[in-house]
């Protein structure tokens, strides 16, 4: 089988992908931008809460990124029926795992961030915002199931239309329950986890709907939920389990940096989140990329041409650079105007500019090591790229400490950390591919 990884089928795979992550990151940074226009203390609590939240849900994305490495394995060695297996088993194991998390984050989430959260105001905000916010992780997990399919089978235009209801859904719902408008109830921050938990909805309507009225059901073997088979649900936990632990440790040590900067002052926690919603932006062309080398490199490998692996990661990791030169011209001439759009209050755009510098910086590191990470998960070698999410994340939470609690250092050199982060990321990722046994992985 002739394996193409053209520059063209590679944009072909990666751009609805993209397009995809701005559906997801219009719904973080709407909130965002309008939490900002409702005050300091909102903004803060929002973006703490809504960290918290993905803590929970990335173990769930992380388990349907394992899907996604088997369903691209498959699909690479035209074993269509077994695709239908894969996503029924996700299933499985997804919805009740959701209950679990549901009931966790009503139950126990207030004790757990009342220990850790230094301003009273933040935490009472924070509380509001995850009881209607937790309702979402039912719809968010089945949407992350179908989002594996589609990638997985290389049918990603999909993605495009979901896109544009999911980000239409939030940005209208967020404007009205916040503030108000239109006749809706004035709701604040809770208006603003409301809007994302109904957006999700309204993306998975559009998912069951197309799926079965467009896709082969009986070709892929979809939705036939016969008896549980122990052996293809150990083989999605053994590949996805690692990813849904490098997942938690992710989203885990950006939750543990906030809080970090939480003890600093609310000021500068709503600076930082501000450059985090705008991290966020810049991060789309990214992660669109780096989904693309995860299953393209799962696929090549199905189709036994391992061969291609590093030449693909090559021309995706020039591709994730370039995009990223063009995204950060806007942060670099309109600086700003970009932290005007969350904030009318100039000291805090005062204060966020050097910190917007420093990750303008970080993300050509960020271009080249989020693409070679991918490609060590696309070979099917999930606890090796565990092992190096822990070793990285390790280093970047004692550096951030010590930056901030022994140097006391300003809010841009705490970000500085960063660098290193995607540093150590990329030369570990590197190594692996370059000289890893990674050809020999069966999944």
């Amino acid at each position: 089988m002739l394996a193409d990884i053209s520059y063209r089928n590679i944009w072909k795979i990666a751009f609805p992908i993209i397009i995809s992550g701005v559906a997801q990151n219009v719904v973080n940074v709407t909130d965002t931008m309008f939490l900002g226009k409702l005050s300091n203390v909102a903004l803060g609590a929002g973006g703490n809460a809504g960290i918290f939240y993905y803590i929970l849900v990335i173990t769930g994305m992380g388990f349907t990124t394992g899907s996604q490495i088997i369903i691209g394995r498959r699909n690479g060695e035209e074993n269509y029926t077994q695709i239908g297996k894969v996503v029924d088993h996700s299933l499985y194991f997804l919805l009740p795992l959701s209950l679990i998390l549901f009931f966790f984050m009503r139950l126990i989430s207030p004790l757990l961030l009342e220990e850790i959260t230094l301003s009273s105001n933040i935490f009472d905000a924070s509380i509001e915002y995850l009881n209607i916010r937790s309702f979402g992780i039912f719809f968010a997990y089945i949407n992350f199931i179908f989002i594996a399919f589609y990638v997985g089978t290389t049918k990603t235009k999909i993605l495009m239309p979901v896109t544009i209801i999911m980000m239409l859904t939030n940005v209208f719902l967020d404007y009205s329950l916040i503030f108000g408008n239109f006749g809706f109830p004035q709701m604040g921050i809770k208006g603003a986890a409301l809007a994302s938990v109904i957006s999700e909805i309204a993306a998975l309507v559009f998912f069951i709907v197309f799926t079965l009225t467009q896709i082969n059901i009986k070709k892929y073997n979809l939705f036939n939920f016969k008896v549980f088979d122990t052996a293809i649900f150990k083989r999605i936990l053994s590949v996805g389990s690692p990813v849904m632990l490098q997942g938690f440790l992710a989203i885990s040590s950006w939750f543990i940096f906030f809080m970090i900067i939480e003890k600093i002052g609310e000021q500068e926690l709503a600076t930082s989140h501000i450059i985090r919603s705008i991290y966020m932006v810049l991060m789309i062309p990214l992660f669109g990329f780096s989904s693309a080398t995860n299953t393209l490199v799962s696929n090549l490998i199905g189709q036994g041409n391992s061969q291609y692996v590093l030449p693909l990661i090559k021309k995706v990791a020039l591709m994730s650079l370039m995009s990223t030169t063009l995204v950060l011209v806007f942060n670099l001439i309109f600086p700003t105007e970009m932290i005007g759009l969350y904030t009318d209050d100039i000291t805090l755009i005062t204060s966020a500019l050097p910190t917007l510098k420093v990750i303008s910086g970080t993300m050509f590191f960020f271009a080249i090591a989020q693409i070679l990470f991918s490609g060590v998960s696309g070979t099917g070698n999930t606890k090796t790229a565990l092992l190096i999410e822990f070793i990285n994340i390790s280093i970047y939470l004692v550096a951030a400490y010590y930056i901030v609690f022994t140097l006391k250092a300003s809010l841009p050199i705490v970000w500085c950390s960063e660098f290193i982060y995607f540093g150590l990321l990329g030369v570990m990722s590197f190594v692996y591919l370059k000289w890893g046994n990674w050809g020999k992985t069966t999944i």
